[in-house]
């Protein structure tokens, strides 16, 4: 069973920093893309950001990109998103994604639709 277990979220203030955690068990990390999404009541679920942990690369959100980074940890099956620079706009909920594939292909299955979801943290920014 693919289990996606967030965790780093809660209070910030404007300005501030936060940065979230997405175990993941159950799937080969080190050949999938692991990725965040965030969700504001009303509004459609939105990509943030993904790595592919195998090659490291990444793919951002335009408007995130210089705020927001993105790493993995292999040897823990970890994927951190590292915010910085927090905005109230930035108020949502993180849900952590992941796709059994890797490389490119699996940043683009990712962004489009992934296999998996975490159960989502809320990340509140206060102005």
């Amino acid at each position: 069973e693919v289990q996606l277990v967030e965790s780093g979220g809660g209070l910030a203030h404007t300005g501030g920093s936060l940065r979230l955690s997405c175990r993941a068990s159950g799937l080969p990390f080190d050949d999938s893309t692991i990725g965040w999404f965030r969700q504001v009541p009303g509004k459609e679920r939105e990509g943030v950001a993904a790595i592919s942990p195998t090659d490291g690369d990444t793919y951002y959100e335009d408007s995130l990109k210089g705020r927001f980074t993105i790493s993995a940890d292999n040897a823990e099956n970890t994927v951190y998103l590292q915010m910085t620079r927090l905005e109230p706009d930035d108020t949502a909920v993180y849900y952590c994604a992941a796709e059994s594939s890797s490389g490119k292909d699996g940043l683009l299955r990712l962004w489009v639709l992934p296999e998996y979801w975490g159960q989502g943290i809320q990340v509140t920014i206060s102005s």
